[in-house]
């Protein structure tokens, strides 16, 4: 939390700024994979949800 500079008491999510943990899988991945495996499911269920719709539409 801050304030403003019309001194209104502001906050903001701790993980906008750097006072928060650094995040355990960007440590360990050290710039070698930018994507979580659970992330990558969850990606994988979206497109497979909406790929009768989108192949309907594509010829």
């Amino acid at each position: 939390m801050f304030y403003d500079e019309l001194g209104r008491l502001v906050s903001i999510l701790a993980s906008w700024t750097d006072v928060d943990e650094p995040d355990a899988f960007a440590q360990t991945a050290a710039g070698r994979s930018e994507f979580r495996a659970e992330d990558l499911r969850r990606l994988r269920a979206l497109i497979d949800d909406l790929r009768p719709e989108v192949l309907g539409r594509v010829k």
